[in-house]
């Protein structure tokens, strides 16, 4: 953390500035060449050979999808009795399916779903978020099979990819990595993506800013990986 005392004119200086300024490090490392400087990092994330892990953290995961498809179970009754009961055992009957069929056409409706907060570990080739309990909730991003990427917050990195049974997935990780996790993924996948060569994964002023509190960034300006940069 800075020492320096903020500038009156500027923010004084975050939790989430020293992840953006570590981003910057490690993505100075990786177009660099410089990676094995960089201290080994513990994980339970099953990386691929030759992969190693860069940094860990707090994340969420969340998915573009339908929580049903619009059906529901239909009831129907038969009642008897005097007309009153019979009226109104008909009209409670119709309200309970009028209630479950708008249910059903809410859920059939996609939207963000939130998975379980999590750990994630980011890598030189991917991003994995691993559920203690359930594997089948576990999130293994591979930088290589992405189709799209974007930072749609400075700590929620957006992505599209096709499982391996064909399934089209949108999804978004909220992480303080979001910025890390876009730079890997574009220097792998999509090493001429405007946010990239802009340098657009960073808030605007950042390094500026960055520089006048005392902490300045290592400059990365060229980012084509070098031999070295796996």
């Amino acid at each position: 953390m800075s020492q320096h005392p903020a500038p009156a004119d500027q923010a004084p200086w975050t939790q989430f500035d020293e992840y953006l300024w570590h981003t910057c490090e490690i993505v100075a490392d990786v177009v660099q060449g410089q990676l094995d400087r960089r201290p080994l990092v513990a994980t339970v994330a099953p990386l691929p050979p030759g992969d190693r892990a860069l940094v860990t953290g707090p994340a969420q995961s969340f998915k573009w999808m339908a929580l049903g498809d619009g059906s529901y179970h239909h009831t129907q009754i038969a009642a008897a009795g005097s007309s009153a009961f019979v009226i109104g055992s008909l009209l409670g009957n119709a309200a309970g399916n009028s209630s479950r069929r708008a249910a059903a056409a809410r859920d059939a409706q996609p939207r963000w779903v939130a998975g379980d907060p999590g750990e994630v570990t980011v890598s030189r080739m991917g991003a994995f978020i691993i559920h203690p309990v359930k594997p089948a909730d576990s999130v293994l991003l591979y930088w290589s099979g992405l189709r799209s990427i974007d930072l749609v917050a400075p700590d929620v990195f957006h992505t599209h990819l096709v499982t391996t049974d064909g399934a089209q997935v949108a999804m978004r990780i909220a992480t303080p990595w979001a910025s890390l996790m876009f730079a890997l993924a574009a220097l792998t996948r999509f090493p001429t993506h405007p946010r990239l060569l802009e340098r657009g994964w960073l808030p605007p002023g950042f390094e500026q800013r960055s520089a006048a509190l005392g902490r300045p960034c290592r400059p990365a300006t060229d980012l084509v990986l070098g031999g070295g940069g796996t």
